[in-house]
């Protein structure tokens, strides 16, 4: 009988050999991650960060697929104490953008100035990545980054991982003689450490890697998000997760979470002086099933995030906290064929507020508020080479006029409520394996509330338009 070592290594080498003869020209990639494996980039994305079903699995597999010479460590007892890659899997990516909105926005110092009318970043980030094997079942992808715009470099997206087969489907040996079940199926378990609820996740239907995969820094977004979407509600590298998940089939997935807060600067130990304190553990869960068929593959699933939170800024960390529950269903479509790649993805997010804290303490209009967030986008390219999304975005919620205050700001809501609508354009054009030039407009119908004069102040949400021009480059 084949030993579960054998039946994994088996497993992974045929998904390489699908990976590789299926995705054979180039796309972009983390290269660290393409000088582990020997393969191209095209392996594991499309066009980078978004992934392909082989790129999947070798994120859940622990980033640990490898094809290069190891350094290794073995007892008496011929008990392996090392492995190492001998090239450590480093990796640097730059961005430089230009950023255009449809009208100047005021001056930051002069009362009815406008500031400098279009945005040149350079850089807009640098990061440094070690992503790939660390040992045996244990890999890695942790980003240092540093931002342009806020003139700071700190920890980024990062997730460590161990992962390793309860059960490896076997072939059958011919003798006649069913199979067990633990001998027809495939069971992965694995455990992540991670920053950013949904850094772990390997469709890109979910915040940590959704579309778009870059924006402005530099211009305004809507001011309200629920805490499991990008913006202000993001939880992203403030709090520390430690989660456990299994993969059933190389279909089924199910994990379950645990995040605390990890503030990476400011007051230590934290106190009132921060916003935004998680208390205690915020669970977090995602269940999926993902189909395939001839280059085509089907996933369909849910999410979850629980948070109580103090609000902080001059607020003691005890007594009562406002309480965030977030329920999202999502949705990925792919055919990945030899010249024509097709994705279509979509995410809806609820979120319930219970403002204990905020409310008593004046911070809220309302005890009970709500949030509801909409996503899709229609994604194609052409040999990897050149392409592009449209997009469709949609945030409403309760009035409260606290939260959202008409205030005359950039940010402020003559009505007091959060909806914004839109749609974004983006065109991707890779020259060579690790360029990527994208031009992206961002159309907004409604912000913060408003089409026309949204913030008392005679701004319209058109004026928020943005046009982003970027050069993305890694090695």
């Amino acid at each position: 009988m084949q030993s579960h070592g054998v039946g994994t290594r088996r497993g992974l080498l045929g998904l390489a050999v699908i990976g590789i003869s299926a995705l054979a020209t180039p796309a972009w990639g983390v290269p660290s991650f393409a000088r582990q494996t020997g393969m191209t980039c095209s392996a594991c994305h499309t066009v980078f960060p978004e992934l392909t079903p082989f790129g999947r699995e070798f994120k859940l597999n622990g980033y640990v697929i490898d094809n290069m010479r190891q350094i290794k460590g073995e007892t008496m007892q011929r008990r392996e104490t090392l492995s190492l890659n001998a090239i450590p899997p480093l990796s640097v990516m730059a961005q430089i953008s230009y950023s255009h909105t449809g009208a100047p926005l005021p001056d930051s110092a002069v009362s009815g100035a406008l500031a400098k009318d279009g945005d040149v970043l350079f850089p807009d980030q640098v990061s440094f990545f070690y992503a790939g094997k660390i040992a045996n079942d244990i890999g890695a992808f942790v980003q240092a980054t540093y931002d342009g715009a806020a003139d700071h470099f700190g920890l980024d997206n990062t997730d460590i991982r161990y992962a390793r087969y309860l059960m490896a489907a076997e072939p059958d040996s011919g003798s006649g003689q069913p199979r067990t079940f633990a001998q027809r199926h495939d069971l992965l378990f694995g455990l992540t450490l991670n920053n950013n609820p949904t850094v772990q996740d390997v469709w890109n239907t979910t915040q940590a890697w959704g579309f778009p995969f870059a924006s402005s820094s530099v211009v305004p977004t809507p001011e309200a998000s629920t805490r499991l979407d990008s913006g202000a509600g993001s939880l992203a590298q403030q709090v520390a997760g430690l989660g456990a998940y299994l993969w059933f089939d190389h279909a089924l997935y199910a994990e379950v979470s645990a995040y605390t807060e990890a503030e990476p600067g400011g007051a230590h130990p934290v106190d009132s002086t921060q916003s935004e304190v998680l208390n205690g553990l915020s669970p977090y869960w995602r269940v999926g099933y993902e189909y395939h068929w001839d280059r085509n593959s089907l996933f369909v699933g849910t999410y979850g995030l629980q948070a109580s939170i103090y609000p902080g800024n001059g607020q003691p960390l005890r007594g009562p906290t406002d309480k965030y529950t977030d329920v999202a269903a999502d949705a990925q479509y792919q055919f990945i064929g030899d010249d024509h790649l097709f994705t279509v993805m979509t995410t809806y997010i609820h979120e319930d507020q219970q403002l204990d804290a905020s409310y008593p303490a004046d911070l809220a209009a309302n005890l009970r508020d709500s949030l509801n967030t909409t996503k899709g986008s229609l994604e194609y390219y052409f040999r990897r080479t050149i392409g592009g999304t449209v997009a469709f975005f949609s945030t409403n919620g309760s009035h409260d006029l606290v939260l959202y205050p008409n205030d005359g700001s950039v940010n402020g809501s003559f009505t007091s409520v959060p909806n914004s609508r839109g749609y974004i354009l983006e065109l991707d054009y890779l020259p060579v394996l690790n360029t990527k030039l994208s031009l992206q407009y961002t159309d907004y119908a409604r912000f913060d509330g408003g089409s026309s004069n949204y913030n008392g102040s005679g701004r319209s949400a058109s004026d928020n338009n943005t046009l982003y021009v970027l050069l993305w480059v890694s090695f």
